[in-house]
């Protein structure tokens, strides 16, 4: 008798609609600040036990936990599994983290969303963290060697053998520094290059910085923000901290112009107040798949209809990636900028930013780069980043992409807007642009 074959089900069957529920974040502090004795386990863990509390969602409802990092410890190589243990999720739900610089969580959105479209997954909590003020110093390769084989000697003689052979140099701590491995520039200096080749001006990076500090201070004092972030208290005096400390509302183009450039110190453009800062934060949002989020009750503030990643030369276009990735997407869903009402931007230093409209903008590189017969419509200014940015509210790297998803689903409602672009772009030469739709028009 013939055996019978059955056709596996690969959860196809199950497939939804991937839509965000809400998102937190803790308070986004300059780094060597008020966190400096957490670890980036510490701020995560309180980010995804934030959601849940303010979610109500049953931690035995969470399908999976797809996490992110830039700068990890060694000590919690997939912090995606420590935090969401240490946040009181159940230890049957996988984790995994992610990595993509600094749209990481941007990564660990669309990863979650193709995860529900293919029925693989019902809900996801999904997120980063960075802590750069602890960030992981290493030892000379010299010196690591030395200890492994230290470990291995059986006399005063065969470790002092060892010892003897560690120059001065070889115990020097390597402190790391923020640069590409591929052409040893930091995002400074490939901003800078940028920023020449395209024509961005002083004035124009001055005066896109200053406006997003004078945003940020403006939300935070219409308390924008409070319902995204979660208060923590810090030891060992138990401080509440509950906001923000980077947005300053002194900031003017006049003061900002009075700052030395920072990276080219003779031609150069960025400076320090025209830079994102090194920043403490996590990041947690809750993604369901549409029906699922009916059934349990939940309203959804957004689905996240589609996405670009795109890459382009990790030298001259370092820091080009919306340029590269936001066309395709508009492209490839009929849309142009006219359709967009929502936009949030990462600014990881207000030049970057004024090259990408340059970019944006251009017939030549629109054809030339990227194949597209036509530029898409002039970006609204008054459409982006209306409550400040990175450079303002600070840049916990693999942690902002959580709060661009977070805010720009929560303009969507306010604004009863259809469609936002949350776009980001990030070392390597990469880019990201993610469409969301207002599920309620």
């Amino acid at each position: 008798m013939a055996s019978e074959t059955t056709t596996p089900n690969n959860g196809i069957n199950n497939s939804d609609v991937p839509v965000i529920i809400d998102g937190v974040r803790t308070p986004f502090l300059r780094s060597n600040g008020a966190f400096s004795n957490f670890m980036a386990y510490d701020l995560g863990r309180l980010a995804i036990s934030g959601l849940m509390g303010k979610t109500g969602l049953s931690p035995k409802e969470v399908d999976q936990v797809i996490y992110g990092i830039v700068v990890p410890d060694p000590s919690t190589p997939n912090i995606a599994r420590e935090c969401m243990l240490g946040a009181g999720l159940s230890d049957s739900t996988p984790a995994h983290t992610v990595s993509m610089a600094c749209i990481t969580s941007n990564m660990a959105a669309t990863t979650a969303a193709d995860q529900i479209r293919l029925g693989k997954c019902k809900t996801a909590v999904i997120g980063g963290v960075d802590h750069m003020s602890d960030p992981p110093i290493r030892v000379s390769r010299n010196l690591r060697q030395a200890l492994i084989r230290l470990q291995k000697a059986k006399s005063p003689a065969q470790v002092f053998g060892q010892i003897r052979k560690l120059s001065f140099k070889d115990l020097m701590p390597q402190v790391p520094s923020i640069t590409e491995f591929s052409n040893g520039l930091t995002m400074g200096q490939g901003c800078e290059r940028m920023a020449m080749a395209m024509g961005a001006t002083r004035a124009e990076s001055d005066e896109f910085a200053a406006r997003s500090h004078q945003l940020a201070f403006k939300a935070q004092k219409e308390g924008v923000y409070e319902g995204d972030i979660i208060p923590i208290k810090v030891p060992p005096k138990f401080a509440l901290v509950d906001q923000d400390n980077g947005p300053r509302g002194d900031t003017t183009v006049e003061s900002l112009s009075k700052l030395r450039p920072a990276f080219d110190k003779k031609f150069g453009i960025v400076t320090a107040g025209s830079a994102s800062f090194l920043t403490d934060g996590a990041s947690a949002v809750l993604m369901m798949g549409k029906k699922h989020a009916e059934k349990l009750n939940y309203q959804p503030l957004a689905i996240l209809k589609d996405y670009v990643f795109k890459a382009g030369d990790p030298k001259d276009e370092m820091l080009l990636g919306p340029a590269l990735a936001i066309p395709d997407l508009l492209a490839q869903n009929n849309l142009t900028t006219a359709d967009i009402d929502v936009w949030e931007i990462h600014e990881a230093f207000a030049a970057q930013v004024v090259c990408f409209f340059k970019a944006f903008q251009d017939k030549n590189f629109m054809k030339n780069r990227l194949g597209h017969d036509q530029t898409f419509g002039e970006l609204p200014l008054e459409k982006i980043n209306i409550y400040g940015g990175s450079l303002s509210l600070g840049h916990p790297f693999a942690a902002t992409g959580g709060r661009l998803l977070t805010t720009a689903s929560k303009r969507l409602q306010k604004e009863n807007a259809k469609y936002a672009v949350v776009a980001g772009c990030a070392a390597g030469g990469h880019g990201s642009a993610i469409l969301l739709e207002n599920p309620n028009l």
